[in-house]
């Protein structure tokens, strides 16, 4: 089993920062992809920022230039730096991983690849 935890959202005023974090942890073989998705009320979810384990990136055009993401591949950990926020950027924000399982008894991995979600946390950007 795999657990994705996040970090780091709450209130701030528009123009503000934020940085938010996702920690993996669990029967991890290796992790392809991570990336960040939002919700806002009333809206489907939305990719806001994905990176491959190659530190390929791809962002959602209303964050280009404002968010980053990285990740610390010796950690499991994934990052959103969010910069010059604004009010259409409230949403729960959820951490995503694409992975590879082990299989602990067996000591090699679970074929296929597996996608895990966090549990959300909330940005809200007002004034």
């Amino acid at each position: 089993q795999v657990q994705l935890v996040e970090s780091g959202g709450g209130l701030v005023q528009p123009g503000g920062s934020l940085r938010l974090s996702c920690a993996a942890s669990g029967s991890i073989f290796s992790i392809n992809a991570m990336g960040w998705y939002r919700q806002a009320p009333g809206k489907q979810r939305e990719l806001v920022a994905a990176i491959t384990s190659g530190g390929s990136t791809n962002y959602a055009d209303s964050v280009k230039g404002r968010f980053t993401i990285s990740r610390d591949n010796a950690k499991n950990t994934v990052y959103l730096q969010m910069n010059s926020l604004k009010p259409e950027d409230t949403a729960v924000y959820y951490c995503n991983a694409n992975l590879e399982e082990l299989d602990y008894g067996l000591g090699h991995p679970i074929p296929g690849t597996y996608e895990y979600w966090g549990q959300g946390t909330q940005v809200t950007v007002s004034s």
